[in-house]
């Protein structure tokens, strides 16, 4: 076999495993404090070692476990607590952010177009990551045009790539409904009705809130 068509193959097995570990992690399957044994992960997926490590390597980065030298992986607590007050915290500043560039007529609408047409394009693709991706890029020129510093760097400090990466994952969601929510979002930039905006902004990431198995753990 090829050396790339290896390295593909690799990828792939390494995503699909850090994709079933999200889920398993965010919906309670893979409790707190639980010790993810490499050995133990790659038999259950029937591969080696080296595609189980890179997953665990992006989990980490993700905040999701915790890697201890020489004693081995363990999942972090508080996961969904963490992701569903994130989102609430991001509503607030992005809420913001909108009645900001709104009240200044400072819109981004070139760079928010060209963020949908893209979503939409990789929603076609069913490609995922792009998905989140070209959403993190979308929120993100609303939150640099408001052009406040500390909305900027709190929003930043959130870590919206990889909190987004987790949400797409734990939810294995419709990409084309992400496409059109954030369509949504740029038809209410450009009507200009600045309280309409500002609650759609605010109810896109209160919708994130809600983290799978919620209703069935209420």
């Amino acid at each position: 076999m090829p050396a790339h068509h290896q390295t593909e193959l690799h990828q792939t097995l390494s995503h699909r495993i850090r994709d079933t570990l999200v889920r398993q992690i965010v919906t309670g399957e893979l409790e707190p404090g639980e010790r993810l044994v490499e050995t133990r992960v790659a038999a259950t997926f029937g591969t080696s070692q080296a595609p189980v490590r890179e997953a665990l390597r992006e989990l980490e980065t993700f905040g999701l476990v915790e890697i201890k030298p020489r004693r081995g992986t363990f999942v972090r607590s508080f996961i969904r607590e963490t992701l569903r007050e994130s989102y609430v915290f991001r509503a607030a500043l992005e809420e913001t952010a909108t009645r900001l560039v709104l009240l200044a007529e400072n819109v981004p609408f070139d760079q928010l177009r060209e963020d949908v047409k893209r979503m939409q394009a990789a929603a076609q693709e069913n490609d995922t990551e792009a998905v989140g991706m070209e959403s993190v890029m979308f929120h993100r020129h609303i939150i640099e045009a408001a052009g406040n510093d500390l909305i900027k760097r709190s929003w930043e400090n959130l870590h919206i790539e990889a909190r987004t990466s987790v949400t797409i994952m734990a939810r294995t969601p419709d990409l084309r409904a992400i496409a059109n929510d954030h369509q949504a979002l740029l038809d209410s930039l450009a009507e200009g009705n600045v309280d309409a905006a500002c609650a759609l902004a605010r109810q896109h990431q209160w919708n994130y809130a809600q983290l799978p198995d919620d209703a069935s753990s209420d």
